[in-house]
C-alpha cells in the first residue's frame, strides 16, 4: 500500500495516514495479518515526524483495527476483517445520491458526521 500525505490539507497528517489504513481495510486491500510499514520507515519515506506515524498507529490500535506487536510492528487485526461490504455499498449509494443532488463533498461529509452523532 502506498501512503501519501498532503501538508496543505486542513486534516492533521496522523489523521490522513489513519484514514488511508481505514479505507484500505474497508475496501479489502488490507487483510488480517497484513503488516504495515514500520513507523520509522514510513516516517522516513514520507519525510514526517516519527511521532506523527506513531499517533496514527495508536489511534488505529485503539479502534481495534491493528495490533502493535513488539518485534512484528503494526499488523491488521482479526477484528478488522469484519464484513464491511454492506457498509461500502451504502457509502457508494450515498455518494451517488449526493452527486445526483449536486451536493459538495463537504456538505455530504457534514451530513454524515451529524448522522453519526
Amino acid at each position: 500500500m502506498l501512503f501519501r500525505v498532503d501538508p496543505s490539507s486542513p486534516d492533521p497528517l496522523f489523521a490522513q495516514l489513519a484514514d488511508q489504513v481505514r479505507v484500505g481495510i474497508v475496501r479489502g486491500d488490507l487483510t488480517t495479518g497484513t503488516r504495515l510499514p514500520s513507523a520509522r520507515d514510513l516516517a522516513s519515506s514520507l519525510d514526517i515526524n516519527l511521532h506523527t506515524v506513531l499517533r496514527a498507529y495508536q489511534d488505529l490500535r485503539d479502534e481495534g483495527l491493528i495490533e502493535l506487536r513488539r518485534g512484528r510492528g503494526a499488523v491488521v487485526s482479526e477484528q478488522a476483517a469484519r464484513g464491511y461490504a454492506p457498509l461500502q455499498q451504502a457509502v457508494e449509494h450515498v455518494v451517488h445520491l449526493s452527486r445526483e443532488l449536486g451536493l459538495s463533498p463537504e456538505t455530504t461529509t457534514a451530513l454524515l458526521r451529524e448522522a453519526l452523532r
